[in-house]
């Protein structure tokens, strides 16, 4: 069984999850630089109504079925986002939050 980690938007931290499907109650949307290639890299996202600028992708690393990517945003926080990639337009997830300080 995998454990992710989750943002706990109650207490400011990380949480560590035994199921993904409280994952799927925080809702995710990614716009991503259209570059040579569809959807290069995410550019700005949306969680939970609140819209974020990426500043700096800092780093990004392919799955079996994903890419992921390690993002500074411009509240000064550290985002991994996730997107499935085993379909057209896969869905995307918040896999990590840190915040900074």
């Amino acid at each position: 069984m995998s454990c992710f980690s989750l943002f706990d938007f109650r207490t400011l931290n990380f949480t560590r999850l035994l199921s993904p499907v409280i994952m799927e109650l925080m809702k995710l949307e990614v716009e991503c630089y259209a570059g040579r290639k569809a959807d290069e890299r995410p550019v700005r996202f949306r969680l939970e109504g609140r819209q974020y600028l990426v500043e700096e992708v800092l780093d990004q690393w392919y799955g079996v079925d994903c890419i992921s990517y390690k993002v500074l945003a411009d509240d000064g926080n550290l985002y991994i986002l996730r997107q499935q990639t085993s379909t057209p337009d896969g869905p995307w997830e918040l896999v990590s939050f840190r915040r900074a300080g």
